[in-house]
């Protein structure tokens, strides 16, 4: 086992993996800029090693200064944590040049499911089902015609190197194709600096369905389920919820099993998420996220495992501490993610913190980086928490949420935290009949001027 690790990110998942460490007897290395000076993350761990100035480029995102910290303090593994570096192959590959682990799959795994074509070729092979749509990149119009042609309208027209949203169009209809495709591809070019795009059926009113998958990295596989997180605003996420409330056990069996045996078959090692759209009883493969999501506490709280933990052991090359007959569904729970934000616009609100009160109580947990006094810096992503609940079933698991939302408070900034109380008072969240345009409808409905 690892005597020492490092962190290579901030906030709430940086806190969240030093915290399993410390549990397991391992020391911790935070890495910070300059601007998280005073960061929970760098109170917390064992060591910290300042690694550049504010802008992430020069610092979260700096593979050199992340290498020279482990050399310096004599971290032998680094846990990427999400975002940042979590999916970068020349960083995992540069570590293992280093003779340091990352605590993650193997960087030709990153590299095969980070460039979504391949990704989607890949999982053809493994027998997951996928979206209708090109093989491979459509390089020009009159290609995107016949495409988009053979599989029908509506079509979407996605960056292979996207994320967020960013080089990502819909076209109901042939006339709406042309600036459809020449839109996304331009848009792809300025966000990736590369304009390779694909063609996908477009579905009317799916629900997005991620399978949690964990392998040993010899030949071993489970799955944890599915999480529901089809609530979502400009393609990020802002609720999950596991189990999904539109998948029957007979489903979850199904799909868990085609996509726990495809990463035994590579060997892929450690957690995973194969991320689907799911419409009338089907599901298709969208693209495969090779890191721990930001939304893993749902499922550790319905499995009562804990996926960081795990995540150490097998980069350790221990063996997984439970098998796939081990794993049974407890219960129902929801996260939901506290942005520093203010609404109706989403604004970032970053500023100090003068009040931070964490609620509490059975079935309540928050992972924050929050405390009073604390400037929330203005460079970084938005996200300040997540509030996550548990509870014997769904409906108890929503007035929990409603219960510990009444609790938190966070004085000084504006936040998200409105939208999930009126959320919760509508009868689509309370029945769990909602897809993935669902909140962008709602909101503009609420918020049209």
């Amino acid at each position: 086992m690892f005597e020492k690790i490092l962190i290579a990110n901030r906030g709430e998942i940086a806190l969240r993996v030093i915290r399993a460490a410390r549990e397991m007897g391992i020391k911790s290395v935070a890495v910070h800029s300059t601007a998280d000076a005073d960061a929970m993350h760098v109170r917390m761990a064992d060591e910290s090693v300042c690694i550049g100035p504010a802008s992430s480029s020069q610092s979260y995102l700096n593979k050199a200064a992340i290498i020279s910290a482990c050399e310096i303090t004599g971290a032998q593994a680094v846990h990427p944590g999400y975002g940042f570096l979590s999916e970068n192959a020349a960083f995992s590959q540069a570590l293992e040049d280093h003779g340091i682990t990352f605590i993650g799959p193997s960087a030709e795994h990153i590299r095969i499911m980070g460039d979504k074509i391949t990704a989607k070729e890949t999982a053809k092979e493994l027998g997951i089902p996928v979206v209708p749509g090109s093989d491979g990149g459509v390089p020009d119009y009159e290609t995107a015609q016949t495409v988009a042609a053979e599989i029908g309208y509506p079509v979407i027209i996605k960056a292979t190197a996207g994320g967020g949203g960013r080089g990502m169009k819909v076209a109901k209809n042939a006339e709406e194709l042309e600036i459809a495709f020449r839109t996304a591809r331009s848009e792809a070019k300025a966000a990736f600096g590369n304009d390779e795009v694909y063609i996908e059926k477009y579905l009317q009113k799916p629900r997005h369905i991620e399978i949690q998958v964990f392998g040993d990295g010899k030949g071993k596989a489970v799955h944890l389920g599915e999480r529901d997180c089809s609530l979502q605003r400009r393609h990020q996420k802002v609720f999950e919820e596991a189990p999904g409330p539109a998948i029957t056990p007979k489903m979850r069996s199904e799909i868990g099993e085609i996509c726990a045996n495809a990463v035994a078959k590579i060997n892929y090692i450690g957690a995973g998420t194969i991320e689907f759209l799911y419409e009338d009883g089907k599901f298709y493969f969208i693209e495969m996220n090779t890191r721990l999501q930001v939304e893993h506490p749902v499922t550790e709280a319905i499995f009562g495992v804990d996926l960081v933990r795990e995540q150490i052991r097998v980069a350790a090359g221990l063996p997984m501490s439970f098998s796939q007959q081990d794993l049974e569904i407890n219960g129902h729970a929801i996260e939901v993610r506290i942005n520093a934000e203010k609404l109706p616009n989403f604004a970032p609100c970053p500023g100090k913190v003068r009040v931070f009160h964490a609620p509490g109580g059975l079935g309540v947990r928050m992972d924050s980086a929050l405390y009073g006094g604390y400037s929330i810096p203005p460079y970084y992503d938005s996200l300040i928490g997540k509030l996550i609940v548990h509870g014997r079933d769904r409906p108890e698991a929503l007035a929990r949420l409603k219960r510990a939302l009444g609790e938190l408070i966070i004085d000084g900034i504006d936040t998200s935290v409105p939208l999930f109380h009126m959320l919760l008072a509508e009868p689509d969240i309370q029945n769990g009949d909602y897809n993935i345009h669902w909140l962008e409808k709602w909101l503009a409905a609420q918020f049209a001027e």
